[in-house]
């Protein structure tokens, strides 16, 4: 099968990303900053991760002082999709791709670099990914540099309102899904109702944010799967395939 191996064309497609990414990141510095983070903390958590919801779970950790097992797990429970991610664009790496390119392009393999990729009809060489990857990682790290340098100089008033923008990212992502599939309405109802028992009432707070975070990510996810679980689509194909 051809492969698409143009330098060129990886970061032009990427610079969309870039953009987008220097926005969320730039508030994500702001919080990480009026969390307690320096700014040279907050720029190498964002180098190092390059994961929104991962890095805003754990700037509470950190800044509260959790342990290691509470942010590892934390990050394991929240990024587990990226394994499955890779998984399924390794198949559509090309032949320049090596071992130890791998690694690299999983490092980097965020929500949006796996849809753009995969989206391609030709494999993926290394020069496309390499383009693909370098400009939403600068614009993600910059972002939060400018973000968080930013904290240090605006006004007070200023900084509250950007540090909304970070959970407005959040309703963005959900709203949408939500008013088109029911049961994403119900998953994110019962996280808001469980997130408020661990917040309010007194026994659930003794519990760390980040132990929280897990058990409401597992405990939403598993009652879904077994009461609400997504529907077979090679099942309904053939559903539809009898009925017509």
């Amino acid at each position: 099968m051809r492969e698409n191996n143009n330098l060129k064309m990886g970061i032009r497609d990427g610079l969309p990303i870039c953009f987008g990414y220097f926005a969320v990141s730039f508030a994500f510095g702001i919080f990480a900053v009026s969390s307690g983070l320096s700014i040279l903390e907050a720029v190498f958590i964002s180098a190092f991760n390059l994961t929104s919801a991962g890095q805003l779970a754990a700037v509470p950790i950190i800044a509260g002082g959790g342990s290691f097992i509470e942010l590892a797990l934390t990050q394991l429970v929240i990024n587990a999709r990226y394994a499955l991610m890779s998984v399924s664009l390794s198949q559509r790496l090309g032949s320049t791709v090596k071992m130890r390119h791998r690694f690299l392009i999983a490092f980097a393999n965020t929500d949006e670099i796996f849809a753009v990729s995969s989206s391609k009809e030709a494999h993926v060489g290394l020069k496309y990914m390499l383009g693909l990857i370098v400009t939403p990682f600068l614009g993600w790290t910059l972002g939060t540099l400018v973000g968080a340098a930013a904290g240090n100089i605006l006004p007070d008033m200023v900084v509250v309102a950007l540090q909304i923008a970070i959970y407005a990212m959040l309703i963005a992502v959900v709203v949408p899904a939500a008013k088109d599939n029911g049961k994403v309405a119900i998953a994110a109802l019962l996280a808001i109702a469980l997130s408020c028992v661990f917040y309010f009432v007194p026994i659930f707070k003794l519990i760390p944010s980040g132990f929280s975070i897990i058990i409401i990510a597992v405990g939403v996810s598993a009652l879904m799967a077994i009461f609400a679980p997504l529907p077979d689509e090679k099942a309904e194909n053939e559903e539809v395939k009898k009925n017509a």
